[in-house]
């Protein structure tokens, strides 16, 4: 009988498991207007299916196909039938054109259209980690409405002004499982490395064509609502920051993959926590170092350094 429990345990605990390491992905894709973004849009959501499915993760589309009428109530209902308190990172993309107002603008659907303050209100209730790729001309005026403590937030444009056709959104659906955008060589593509590999494609592309740059993307994943662009990183690092800005975003979206390597996945939910935590207590010391005794800094780092060791020491 011990036996018997024990092993019922065990499927239980990696039942759990393989539940808590299943993201969401939501892959909404707007109305084209004419038939060559249309086409563009279908490829780029075909490439965030393609990478959910090498993520293991339940990806879901809205708005593919020309029939699609009410995309928005269909959106609505995906995530309110969504889990709100999980471990499962839910991933909302956006793909195709928007428009900016007084209110925070909006993302043009099928049907009706998804406002930002309407989009604020439907993910209130989610206490889970949540990552909103807004790959749309005029996005940046969904940023600071959006934004939230530990939420990645990514926008095409710089404000709702930038709304020319932005292809920033394509450049992201080819980079997130890429291994070309993997900049700190660890053999996998985290949301930042993404983001970076798509920004630069992005202001290359207009450098070549020798045009006017029309977007400029904007990261936000510390909750403040200001957003750093690309080209204020070097590696995976922010290196420049707003004036009084507390805390450089860049270091979520960095621990975040939607196609995990193998060594990630051998990490469990807890260990990863850990880790993570870990992560920011040293982004925090290298913050501070200029205010601390040398001794004293490279003792603390070794402590940290220590810890996340130990921690990949004993998964293997």
């Amino acid at each position: 009988m011990k036996s018997f429990r024990c092993l019922a345990f065990t499927l239980l605990c990696l039942c759990g498991l393989a539940r808590a390491e299943q993201a969401s992905v939501f892959i909404a894709v707007g109305a084209a207007g004419q038939d060559e973004y249309a086409d563009s849009f279908a490829k780029w959501a075909g490439h965030w299916k393609k990478a959910s499915a090498a993520g293991h993760a339940r990806a879901t589309t809205i708005g593919l196909a020309v029939e699609e009428k009410d995309c928005l109530a269909r959106l609505r209902t995906a995530l309110e039938a969504e889990s709100k308190e999980s471990a499962d990172e839910l991933w909302l993309v956006l793909l195709g054109h928007g428009t900016a107002d007084a209110a925070g603008g909006k993302f043009n659907l099928r049907g009706d259209d998804l406002a930002a303050t309407e989009l604020v209100a439907l993910l209130k209730p989610f206490h889970r980690p949540v990552v909103v790729v807004c790959g749309f001309s005029a996005s940046g005026a969904f940023l600071k409405p959006l934004t939230a403590p530990g939420r990645v937030v990514l926008t095409a444009t710089k404000s709702g002004s930038e709304n020319n056709y932005a292809r920033f959104g394509g450049y992201l659906a080819e980079a997130i499982a890429s291994p070309t955008a993997d900049r700190d060589k660890d053999g996998q593509t985290s949301m930042l490395e993404a983001w970076l590999a798509a920004s630069q494609r992005t202001a290359d592309f207009y450098k070549d064509e020798g045009r006017i740059a029309t977007e400029h993307s904007l990261l936000d994943d510390n909750g403040d609502g200001l957003g750093t662009p690309a080209d204020w990183f070097r590696g995976v690092r922010a290196v420049k920051k707003p004036s009084g800005k507390g805390e450089a975003d860049g270091l979520r979206a960095h621990q975040i993959h939607l196609v995990r390597s193998t060594g990630e996945r051998e990490l469990s939910p807890e260990m990863r926590n850990q880790r993570d935590a870990l992560e920011v207590e040293l982004a925090k010391l290298r913050e501070g170092k200029a205010t601390m005794p040398e001794d004293g800094y490279y003792k603390a780092l070794e402590a940290v350094l220590v810890k996340i060791a130990e921690l990949y020491r004993v998964r293997k």
